[in-house]
C-alpha cells in the first residue's frame, strides 16, 4: 500500500523544470522541484554531466520529501546554454528522470544496446596493459567502438565496448564470448597481481560506462592506498583533495571537500556517495577559479548519520578516490584517424615499446574516424621526454597525432586551511545564498 501510494504521489505531482538565462549574469539557471526519491540527485546530475555541461554552482534542498535543486551550469566553451532545441531536450530529460514517467532506463545509467557487447575489466595496473588487452582483441577480430581507461592507486578499471569485426554487431556467442572473457582474464593476472583480475561480459544490455568505472573501482578497493617504490605520487601535498567529516545538530553529517575543479567533478562525488547508500539532504557546490569546494549534510539510507571512526575513514577514502580517479594526469594526447580492426592495438604497442604509460584514455569512433585521447607519463609517473614524443608522432603521423596539454607543467592551485565552511550553518533558518538568485513561482 505504501509503494503504491508512493506511486500515487509521483503521478499528481510531476516534477517541474525552470530553465532561466535571466537569473544568473554568467550561467544558466535550472531549477528542478520534484516528489524525493533515492538516487535523484545523481540522476539529475548524471543527465547534466551527459551533455557536458559544466555546474559552476548548486543548491540541492531534498529534505521533507520534496527535492527542490538549483543548478548554474554552462556549456563546455563557458557560455550560457541559448539554444531552444537544447534547452527543450533538457527539460524532457530530466522531467523523464526525477519524475514517475517510464523510460529506456530501468535504473539509473541502464542503457540497453544491440550494437555492441560491453567488456568490464579490472586488475593491477602495470606499464603495456592496455597495449595487451588490445592486442588481444585485435587477434579475436574485435572491433573496438568506444571505451574509457582509468588507472588510480595501482588498480585499473576499463569498460570497452567491441563488436564483431564480420558483422558490426554485438557478439552473441556464448563459445566466443568465453574464449574473449578467459584470454583478458589471463592478460590481466600478473604474477605479481595480490588481488583477483575481474572480466564480465554482457550483451545485449549495459550499464552507464562511468558510473560503472567508479563501482568497479569501488568494489576493487583502489581506496586503500598501496605505496610502490620508485613511482611518484600523482598526488602530492596541497594539490590532493581535502575531504573533512564533522556530525552536527539534527543528526546530519556534514562533509567538505575542497579540491581542483574539473569537469564531471559533482558527478563523481554523488555517484561514490548513492552507491555508498548515503543520502544527501542539503549541499551547496561553488567553484571559483580553478577551485571547487563542496558541502554536503547526508545520512545514510536508514536514516543515521555517520557513527564510528572507521566508516569515518572510509567515507573519507572512498570520496579522495572518487576525485582522484577522473585527474587527467601526465600529457594529453588527442588521435584523430580513419578507424580500422587493431588500430588501438598498435597505437598502444607504439606507446608502450617508447616506455608510455597510459593513466586514462578515453576511445571513440564515429562515421568511420576514430577520436581517441590519451593521458600518458612515464613508466616512473614522470614528465615524458619531448624527444620520445616526437618519435613517436612521427610513427604514427604528425597531423593524427597532436599534442593537446601536459597537466605536469599546470600551475598548482594555492594551500589553503581545511576548515569547516558551514555554509549552511543557518540552513534550517533561512534558505538564501549569495550569488544564487531562486526562482519560484505557483500555480
Amino acid at each position: 500500500m505504501d509503494d503504491e501510494f508512493a506511486k500515487l504521489i509521483r503521478r499528481v505531482n510531476q516534477p517541474r523544470v525552470v530553465i532561466d538565462n535571466n537569473a544568473c549574469e554568467d550561467a544558466t539557471v535550472i531549477q528542478i522541484d520534484s516528489v524525493n526519491k533515492h538516487g535523484i540527485l545523481l540522476e539529475v546530475v548524471q543527465v547534466l554531466t551527459d551533455m557536458n555541461f559544466t555546474i559552476t554552482k548548486a543548491y540541492i534542498s531534498s529534505d521533507g520529501g520534496w527535492f527542490m535543486d538549483v543548478f548554474n551550469v554552462v556549456d563546455n566553451d563557458g557560455n550560457k546554454i541559448r539554444d531552444k532545441e537544447v534547452i527543450d531536450y533538457i527539460q524532457s530529460r530530466i522531467e523523464i528522470s526525477a519524475g514517475f514517467m517510464s523510460s529506456r532506463r530501468g535504473t539509473v545509467g541502464v542503457m540497453p544496446s544491440e550494437e555492441h557487447t560491453s567488456i568490464e575489466l579490472a586488475g593491477t595496473d602495470r606499464p603495456g596493459l592496455l597495449s595487451e588487452v588490445c592486442a588481444v582483441l585485435a587477434d579475436l577480430r574485435c572491433n573496438v567502438v568506444n571505451a574509457e581507461i582509468w588507472t588510480h592507486n595501482t588498480r585499473a578499471a576499463a569498460v570497452v565496448h567491441v563488436t564483431d569485426d564480420s558483422t558490426s554487431c554485438a557478439i552473441i556467442d556464448p563459445k566466443r564470448l568465453s574464449t574473449i572473457k578467459e584470454l583478458l582474464c589471463n592478460v590481466l593476472k600478473g604474477s605479481d597481481d595480490l588481488k583477483t583480475a575481474k572480466t564480465m561480459l554482457s550483451a545485449p544490455g549495459v550499464m552507464h560506462r562511468d558510473r560503472r568505472l567508479h563501482q568497479i573501482m569501488f568494489a576493487d578497493r583502489d581506496y586503500e592506498r598501496v605505496e610502490r617504490a620508485g613511482v611518484r605520487a600523482v598526488e602530492e601535498g596541497s594539490s590532493r583533495p581535502q575531504v573533512t567529516l564533522l556530525n552536527i545538530e539534527k543528526d546530519y553529517t556534514v562533509i567538505t571537500m575542497r579540491s581542483k575543479d574539473r569537469p564531471k567533478l559533482l558527478f563523481d562525488i554523488v555517484c561514490t556517495l548513492t552507491d555508498m547508500q548515503y543520502v544527501v539532504f542539503h549541499g551547496m557546490v561553488n567553484t571559483r577559479r580553478i577551485e571547487s569546494y563542496q558541502e554536503f549534510y547526508i545520512r545514510h539510507v536508514d536514516g543515521l548519520p555517520i557513527s564510528s571512526e572507521a566508516e569515518r575513514v572510509r567515507v573519507i577514502q572512498c570520496l579522495e578516490a572518487a576525485i582522484e580517479r577522473r585527474v587527467s594526469e601526465g600529457l594529453e594526447l588527442e588521435l584523430c584517424t580513419e578507424d580500422r580492426v587493431g588500430l588501438l592495438s598498435d597505437i598502444t604497442r607504439i606507446f608502450r615499446e617508447n616506455s608510455l604509460c597510459i593513466r586514462r584514455a578515453l576511445i571513440s569512433t564515429k562515421g568511420g574516424k576514430a577520436y581517441d585521447t590519451f593521458y600518458v607519463t612515464d613508466v616512473t609517473g614522470n614528465p615524458v621526454d619531448t624527444k620520445i614524443i616526437d618519435s613517436i608522432r612521427a610513427q604514427i603521423g604528425h597531423t593524427a597525432l597532436q599534442v593537446k596539454h601536459n597537466s605536469s607543467l599546470a600551475p598548482k592551485q594555492p594551500h589553503q586551511e581545511t576548515t569547516m565552511g558551514h555554509f549552511f550553518g543557518n540552513l534550517f533558518k533561512a534558505r538564501t545564498f549569495q550569488n544564487f538568485k531562486l526562482i519560484r513561482s505557483y500555480s
